[in-house]
């Protein structure tokens, strides 16, 4: 477990929502843009039991709990699910894709890398197929992916923070001509919120 916390959702299709964010600790994918660097080494972070989780997460006024890392397909997920369901919780999940899939969710965000690129049969758990565009050859690698996914998959695209000023005109100027596509902004980093 890296942290728990409570904020708004910056990105993708729920950005605004209140929510309570349970980020989990470990990750091979090693984006040079990751803004949760400090997570990779899950050695590095004290392990808490699913109650224990569950326990932190009911102190919160909101029942919109998203679940990030890191990776949080690198665990099975059905233990942590189950304690927050009986609270009523509503789950999201925040993944790559990259490891086996568990969980009950109500919604799945796929964030798909190229490095390591998802499971095939995680596609078809995504509500959010939510690309980040750092260059020009990004918009194929969306492409890719969006085959993959259901018809009614939400397909974002989201310009890479460090290199915002330079791709947001590019990603604005693909999704005009590619109306299948909208925009995720990383309205928390503009925000200054956690």
């Amino acid at each position: 477990m890296a942290e728990i916390f409570y904020s708004l959702q910056g990105e993708g299709w729920y950005a605004g929502v209140p929510a309570v964010f349970v980020r989990l600790a470990g990750c091979r994918n090693a984006c040079s843009w990751c803004d949760a660097k400090e997570t990779w080494n899950a050695g590095a972070f004290r392990r808490l039991s699913a109650g224990d989780i569950a326990g932190r997460v009911s102190a919160y006024p909101c029942r919109t709990v998203i679940v990030t890392g890191g990776e949080p397909l690198l665990y099975p997920l059905d233990k942590l699910c189950a304690p927050l369901k009986e609270q009523h919780c509503r789950l999201h999940l925040e993944t790559s894709g990259t490891g086996a899939f568990s969980g009950t969710w109500d919604w799945v965000c796929l964030s798909p890398k190229r490095q390591q690129p998802p499971r095939q049969e995680n596609y078809r758990h995504a509500g959010e197929l939510k690309v980040i565009i750092a260059a020009p050859d990004d918009f194929a690698w969306a492409e890719e992916n969006a085959r993959q996914v259901a018809p009614e998959c939400l397909r974002l695209l989201q310009p890479e923070w460090s290199r915002y000023s330079a791709v947001a005109p590019l990603v604005v100027a693909y999704i005009r001509q590619h109306p299948q596509w909208r925009l995720s902004l990383q309205t928390h980093k503009f925000l200054a919120i956690p």
